[in-house]
């Protein structure tokens, strides 16, 4: 007998995560339509709504087209990972416009540091799985480790992107936990995450203002703390259940980035605390069921494959939540399958793939 058989797809996984995109489609529908008509040259209300759905649409193919890839190849391909991830990182510094964080391919705006992150942790896995289960191998590697994760963190800072370095540093954070560093590793990798601050503050003063913000968002509310302060007005105007669906009052310009990285805000707006509370119960489940996966997986890759993939969508959801709701400075990071973004939504939806196809090769 085997010793793994084939699964079906984890359909509450699944389930949870289409849910989020159907959701998303519908919320940035509401918050852009006013957006749409004032900002675009478009005489239609749907402009971005149109867009998100022919990413999503994309997005959804991709998805069946990587689950149904054995993740095996990716290990067999994982030190190649690591060129890509320097390409990628790169081409927008050297060719993208003034934000060098994008580049127009075939005339779409595409963002490679998304496509990097899956890379990355392609590479990290690989890395990680060629030690196998040998701890002191796997602790000799903090050095090269942290060389490399400093590397990456220079580009990223190259792109003035501080919020995606975070989704790096999240993804290699627990790829190395869940190889079998240790707390003094740990200990030290934070020491180097304090230091890529300071060293990010050094570089862009803005920052330095946003963290101050933080502290005190009425200071400068009509500067630096206009952001966090519209976002906050729009959680407390909506209350426990909210103004109702298409009510918000904080989309008409006032909130900025309402569709993309403030979308939250603009939910628990619309529809109350409480309604927006079932977003985090389906990022829940999803955590819920990739640590699942990677606690049955059959190897160490495909391990540490689903580790990464349910940290990196998690973690980049609490990031972006909590920043609504001013309990940690605003990043720029969007709320995974939610936010309008097509090159985060398509490249989500690839690593969920990943990760199903990983829930399909389950220990039996």
């Amino acid at each position: 007998m085997d010793k793994f058989r084939k699964k079906r797809q984890d359909y509450w996984l699944s389930l949870a995560v289409f849910a989020l995109v159907a959701f998303g489609l519908i919320m940035i529908y509401s918050v852009s339509k006013y957006y749409s008509l004032q900002v675009t040259d478009q005489a239609t209300d749907k402009y971005y709504l149109q867009k998100q759905l022919i990413s999503a649409g994309i997005g959804l193919v991709v998805w069946v087209i990587f689950q149904s890839i054995d993740y095996r190849f990716w290990q067999k391909n994982s030190a190649a990972m690591l060129v890509a991830v320097v390409i990628l990182l790169l081409v927008p510094i050297l060719f993208g416009g003034e934000g060098k964080r994008w580049i127009n391919l075939f005339g779409f705006q595409f963002q490679p540091a998304e496509l990097a992150k899956l890379a990355f942790l392609f590479y990290l896995s690989g890395w990680f799985a060629s030690k196998g289960e040998d701890l002191k191998a796997i602790k000799k590697m903090f050095g090269p480790f942290l060389i490399v994760m400093a590397a990456v963190a220079m580009l990223l800072l190259g792109q003035k992107d501080l919020g995606t370095l975070s989704v790096f540093v999240v993804i290699g954070a627990s790829v190395f936990m869940a190889a079998g560093s240790s707390i003094y590793h740990l200990g030290a990798a934070g020491g180097m995450a304090v230091f890529l601050l300071w060293l990010a503050v050094k570089l862009e003063p803005y920052r330095m203002e946003r963290v101050l913000t933080f502290l005190n968002p009425e200071n400068n509310a009509l500067g630096s703390g206009y952001h966090i302060r519209n976002a906050l007005i729009a959680v407390g105007s909506g209350g426990l259940w909210g103004l109702g669906f298409g009510q918000s009052r904080q989309k008409y310009l006032y909130l900025p980035e309402a569709h993309t990285d403030s979308i939250f805000a603009i939910i628990s707006e619309e529809l109350g605390l409480v309604r927006a509370s079932l977003i985090v119960l389906l990022f829940v489940i999803i955590a819920l069921r990739g640590y699942k996966i990677a606690s049955e997986a059959p190897d160490i890759f495909s391990r540490l494959l689903a580790v990464g993939i349910t940290s990196w969508i998690i973690v980049q959801a609490f990031v972006n939540i909590a920043a609504m709701l001013s309990m940690v400075p605003l990043t720029g990071v969007p709320l995974p399958f939610v936010s309008y973004g097509g090159s985060s939504l398509i490249i989500l939806l690839a690593a969920v793939g990943v990760l199903t196809n990983v829930a399909k090769n389950r220990k039996a």
